[in-house]
């Protein structure tokens, strides 16, 4: 029996990482984990916003049918992905970010809302990463009833990744795991220790073609992704922790390792901040598998991987069926051999923005975004953007309104009333 690993952190965008070209990133382990595992290069998130994620992640269950807006408490008789490697012989363990039990601040998770796993040492949510505390049990049966019982010691990522290593190294002998390392950071404020810090000049930090040479948007973007970069840098900086302390127990060759993120960061691109819209940089996620001592199937994989796709996925790796309850593809044949082919995957991948939220981007969306390269999305009634991203990756053009492109249109408008259509969803898409 296998080990997993999930490791993923708040607001990373696929883009900003080494393998990916970024000329700002400093991402050497992530680097690694994409040269030896399979980089799903068009994984987006199926609703780019942290719980509805979050929620998605654990029970594989589409946004509008698990939670639909930060915050949201999710439903405690949900099944999750727990339930099924306890019911495996898997130890399970949560460490970090939680943020499924309705609330922004750094609330009391109660032992009933945290997922069952049999370890889970975390926080509802922080937005300070030097001020941060952590409360929990673990499965020796320790359970704490104070609302704020320890205050971590160091910046959080360096914190948490101390206390999941923790968590590997007793396990070294033990029962197969199942392990998930959540943190909040390359999330706003872009915060990170003053050593990674000094590693990025505001002045050199390149920008992507579609940030408009506007002072108030320049200014402001060179400054924060500064700190995101810094930040992201010690995210790396710990997974490299991680992989060497897998290396060092004897576990590399026994442990599949996941590295992703629940959505991405505008940063100023296409004219927008942070995340909830679905442009690229706020859509699209890193995802890469590194499977049990590197051995894959593949050097990358093109598939339509959405949030629902990660336990179906995690369980295939492990040999375990996908419940009947879960909504997601599994997507282990791509990662190693000897996983069965499904009779036919998904074509493309279904994300939504259920409410409306006007800090960011102030309407409901529902969308797809193909294997072969477009996206097409819809807001309340009528079209909203789409485009060719075989040709426009930076998304400068919108197709959307463009006569010569209606035929086009009508497909992937099919396409996305058929996702509505099988998944229940509740939306009025534009007359055609």
């Amino acid at each position: 029996m296998t080990n997993v690993i999930w490791l993923f952190g708040d607001q990373h965008r696929a883009q900003a990482a080494g393998y990916m070209g970024d000329p700002n990133a400093r991402t050497p382990h992530i680097d690694r984990m994409a040269e030896e595992g399979v980089p799903f290069r068009q994984a987006i998130s199926g609703c780019p916003w942290c719980t509805p994620f979050r929620g998605s992640l654990i029970t594989s269950r589409y946004t509008h049918r698990a939670v639909q807006r930060t915050p949201q408490a999710l439903d405690t008789s949900l099944p999750t992905i727990a339930d099924v490697f306890n019911n495996n012989g898997y130890r399970t363990a949560w460490i970090g970010k939680w943020h499924l039990t309705g609330d922004n601040g750094m609330i009391y998770v109660p032992r009933e809302a945290r997922g069952r796993f049999q370890t889970w040492i975390g926080y509802e949510n922080n937005n300070a990463q030097y001020e941060c505390w952590v409360h929990g049990h673990d499965e020796d049966g320790r359970d704490d009833t104070d609302p704020l019982q320890e205050k971590l010691d160091v910046y959080e990522t360096d914190a948490l990744t101390n206390r999941f290593i923790d968590y590997i190294e007793k396990r070294k002998d033990g029962d197969p795991f199942f392990a998930v390392l959540s943190v909040q950071p390359p999330h706003n404020p872009y915060v990170a220790p003053p050593e990674f810090e000094a590693h990025f000049n505001p002045d050199e930090i390149q920008l992507r073609p579609n940030v408009p040479d506007l002072p108030r948007v320049v200014d402001t973007v060179r400054k924060d992704l500064a700190g995101y970069y810094a930040q992201i840098e010690n995210l790396d900086w710990n997974v490299g922790r991680i992989l060497e302390t897998l290396e060092r127990l004897g576990l590399d060759d026994n442990t599949h390792v996941f590295f992703f993120s629940d959505h991405g960061d505008s940063h100023g691109s296409n004219g927008y901040y942070k995340k909830s819209n679905p442009f690229e940089e706020s859509l699209r996620i890193p995802c890469i598998v590194r499977p049990a001592g590197g051995r894959r199937a593949h050097a990358y994989s093109d598939a339509a991987f959405n949030t629902v796709d990660f336990t179906p996925t995690t369980l295939g790796l492990c040999g375990i069926d996908t419940p009947d309850w879960a909504e997601g593809t599994d997507y282990s044949h791509h990662i190693i051999n000897g996983r069965p082919e499904p009779a036919s995957e998904p074509t493309s991948a279904y994300t939504q923005q259920c409410v409306r939220k006007q800090a960011d981007f102030d309407r409901t969306w529902r969308g797809i975004r193909t294997k072969d390269g477009w996206k097409y999305i819809c807001i309340e009634g009528q079209p909203f953007v789409m485009f060719d991203l075989n040709e426009d990756p930076y998304e400068t053009v919108n197709l959307a309104f463009q006569h010569s492109y209606l035929e086009k249109r009508k497909g992937l408008q099919t396409e996305l009333a058929d996702w509505i259509d099988r998944t229940d969803d509740d939306y009025v898409l534009p007359e055609l």
